[in-house]
């Protein structure tokens, strides 16, 4: 298989003559090379959190929780990943797409949502900056000068509201401070990839600071099209975004201004026809990283815009009580386009029919507003209730090649006020009581269907008229949790919630002759026990959870079929099971050794539920299946929920007079993973593993970094996802990516 690193000896020479300039000598402030240097204490730092919207000490907080920041967090998207590379990056967490960097879909505990479609609706609530990413565009908003994500697992519903039945992943970004400081860092890599991304800021009065981040992330198309001989076809992107914050702190009053955006020139995703073999999951002759077979699609395009604002004030009041008001508004657009059957009929295997579609956003507009008021913690009770009102609006097109386009409406409107409040019973137990009341309400409509559609033309198709749909409900979360601290550095908790996922609308199957569908809203009931500790002299850090939950009325997307259906359903019952364990230990002054393990069992419930299988009739179901070939899916694991994962990580450091030399390595291990509802001996996972590894020198006194990383180093072609409907197509993860990265601080 051929190789493309042409280009990488020259932007590697364009990092270094730029990685000059910004070593030189700058017009920031003073550095302050203490801050660099390596702490001597053999300590772990203190991790802080604020899943339960205050800031604690981890080990005080009876949530299991997982935190990624720091060289961590950079060394995983050095390659130029989007967000989808925290998939298995992280116990219990999984991510995929089959809508390329635009639409990403993830999975906590194995419980998410595989539904394509722009639409679609997760339980799995992305938080970025205290705002709430509902769409799926805006849940893949790229990730750049951040402070820290915490991977919040169970359901979040008594603080975050509906749709967190899963968990939520809480992004916070570096804030604006009084001291000037910044960074600029460049990136070099395969496939003409690269990077810039920096941050600089500092006080501009005595009250006001301010800090303005960016980030560009960039490569070429490596992919060549066979069936056309164009060469560089596809694979490429321009990822381009902002923020600019503003803080103003003065007396009892803290405002903070969000201002951000992001631009979108890339590719939709990959797909591959026929790089299964009928009876086997392992990729083929078939495939080739480097190459695809497409005679539609437009080159395979993507683009998406979106920006938005958000104003957090926090005003101190008498009585140590603090009032908090969060006004946010979101804004995105765009389209891509893909050759669905992932060929041409003179590409690899059999292709019964061709298939291409344009999907478009339309106008997203959401808009959300919280207004909150807590107490102080100096006390044995602490205490914070709130209201929170959300609404959103958007369309979306489908076009396909053959029925034309249909573009339906969606908007969503909900409210909720809500309450929790924590006692300490003795210095070392505290016992937390939450409940929230939500009420939602969705409404459809439909536009123009079937414009120019070659099958309304031959009478394949026809125009229909489709009643407004309207949908509404009011549910009640709750959670009750205890935490003990054993020792001052040791906890074990417990913790019971219930929480919901609202109604969902789905109208894509309009764009092929087909219905919307409507699915109940889902209830769930988790359990979770847990321990969290720093022992061997705060060297090592400890936290385990076991869990079980049942989700009644379960929401499932069946996906593909004959139809290239996507249509909403809702089974019986879904259970879960497992646990997850993670540790970090400083072993040395100069080595630290990280894993983490998690195990989860999951099993739908519903006797009657049957679902089509693949429209190709190519690939072999082992589920019963009935007189028309539908599959019974009773008893099998919920679609995409890796049964295990298995994470390690290692960094090894050797001081020299100026700093240090490094070595950090990680590798992810994903388990047995089902694709579809139905089970299949094509469509799932046995094992997969991506390894990184990142070589550094680190200077303290000038606080600049030198760095070679390489992402998936050895080049894994893991199935991410595949398309069932009309021969046995397939898309995999990002390929082997080696590079050079220079990171230059300022004080």
């Amino acid at each position: 298989m051929k190789s493309k690193y042409s280009a990488l000896a020259k932007h590697i020479h364009i990092a270094l003559v730029a990685g000059a300039v910004v070593l030189a000598p700058a017009t920031f402030a003073a550095q302050d090379s203490d801050k660099a240097k390596k702490e001597d204490s053999k300590e772990l730092e203190t991790i802080m959190v604020t899943a339960q919207k205050r800031v604690q000490n981890t080990k005080e907080v009876p949530i299991s929780i997982a935190t990624l920041g720091g060289e961590k967090f950079d060394a995983i998207f050095s390659g130029g990943d989007d967000i989808q590379a925290l998939a298995i990056k992280v116990p219990g967490l999984f991510a995929e797409s089959s809508n390329g960097r635009a639409a990403p879909r993830f999975y906590i505990r194995g419980l998410g949502n595989t539904d394509f479609d722009l639409a679609a609706s997760q339980p799995v609530s992305i938080i970025m900056d205290d705002v709430v990413m509902e769409n799926v565009v805006l849940k893949s908003f790229p990730l750049f000068d951040v402070e820290s994500l915490e991977v919040i697992r169970g359901p979040q519903g008594t603080l975050f509201g509906r749709n967190t039945t899963a968990g939520m992943l809480k992004f916070n970004t570096v804030r604006p401070r009084q001291d000037t400081d910044g960074y600029a860092k460049i990136g070099v890599g395969s496939f003409g990839t690269f990077n810039l991304e920096g941050a600089a800021g500092g006080g501009i009065t005595d009250e006001l600071s301010a800090r303005v981040s960016v980030l560009s992330q960039n490569r070429q198309n490596y992919i060549d099209n066979a069936a056309t001989g164009k060469k560089d076809f596809t694979g490429g992107f321009a990822e381009n975004a902002y923020r600019t914050q503003f803080l103003y702190e003065s007396g009892n009053v803290h405002a903070l201004l969000n201002l951000h955006g992001r631009y979108l020139d890339g590719t939709s995703s990959i797909f591959r026809a026929n790089v299964f073999t009928k009876g086997s999951n392992e990729l083929n002759q078939n495939f080739d990283r480097e190459k695809v077979w497409y005679n539609e699609g437009d080159g395979n395009f993507q683009k998406y815009q979106n920006n938005g604002a958000s104003l957090k004030l926090d005003i101190d009041l008498a009585g140590g009580m603090t009032f908090t008001s969060i006004t946010a508004k979101e804004n995105a657009h765009g389209r891509g386009k893909g050759d669905i059957d992932g060929g041409t009929p003179t590409g690899p295997g059999t292709i019964p029919f061709q298939a291409v579609t344009e999907d478009q956003l339309q106008d997203l507009e959401q808009l959300t507003q919280e207004l909150r008021l807590a107490s102080d913690t100096s006390g044995p009770l602490d205490w914070q209730v709130g209201a929170f009102y959300f609404d959103s609006s958007f369309g979306v097109k489908s076009i396909d090649g053959f029925f034309g386009a249909t573009t339906v409406y969606h908007e969503n409107t909900s409210w909720a006020v809500f309450g929790q409040s924590t006692y300490s019973l003795t210095d070392r137990w505290d016992v937390t009581g939450g409940v929230r009341y939500t009420h939602d309400q969705k409404g459809f409509s439909v536009g123009d269907q079937n414009v120019d559609g070659f099958a309304l033309v031959i009478g394949a198709a026809q125009i229909q008229d489709y009643d407004p749909i309207d949908v509404s409900d009011g549910q009640v979360s709750w959670e009750l949790s205890s935490n003990y601290r054993v020792t001052d550095d040791a906890s074990v908790y417990g913790r019971v919630a219930h929480g919901f996922r609202a109604q969902s609308i789905q109208g894509r199957d309009l764009a092929f002759e087909g219905n919307p569908s409507v699915a109940d809203s889902e209830t769930i009931d988790s359990i979770e026990l847990g321990g969290k500790a720093d022992v061997l002299d705060n060297t090592m850090r400890l936290n385990a959870a076991v869990f079980y939950y049942t989700i009644n009325d379960i929401q499932l997307s069946a996906i593909g079929g004959t139809s290239q259906g996507n249509a909403l359903l809702n089974a019986d019952k879904g259970t879960g099971y497992g646990f997850e364990t993670d540790f970090d230990w400083r072993a040395l002054d100069n080595l630290t050794l990280g894993a983490g393990f998690s195990y989860n069992h999951t099993e739908l419930q519903d006797a009657n539920l049957k679902v089509a299988t693949c429209g190709s009739g190519m690939c072999t179901p082992t589920d019963p299946l009935d007189a028309q070939g539908r599959a019974y899916v009773d008893g099998n694991p919920f679609p995409q929920a890796p049964k295990t994962i298995l994470t390690l990580n290692a960094r090894y450091d050797i001081p020299v007079k100026t700093g240090e030399i490094y070595f950090y390595g990680d590798i992810a291990f994903q388990g047995e993973t089902n694709l579809f509802l139905y089970e299949s001996k094509e469509f799932n996972v046995d094992s997969s593993k991506e390894a990184g590894l990142r070589m550094g020198y680190l200077n303290y006194d000038n606080n600049f970094e030198v760095a070679l990383f390489g992402r998936n180093i050895t080049n894994e072609e893991n199935v991410k996802g595949a398309i069932d409907f009309n021969n046995l197509t397939g898309f995999v993860n990002e390929p082997r990516v080696i590079g050079l990265e220079i990171k230059k601080n300022f004080y």
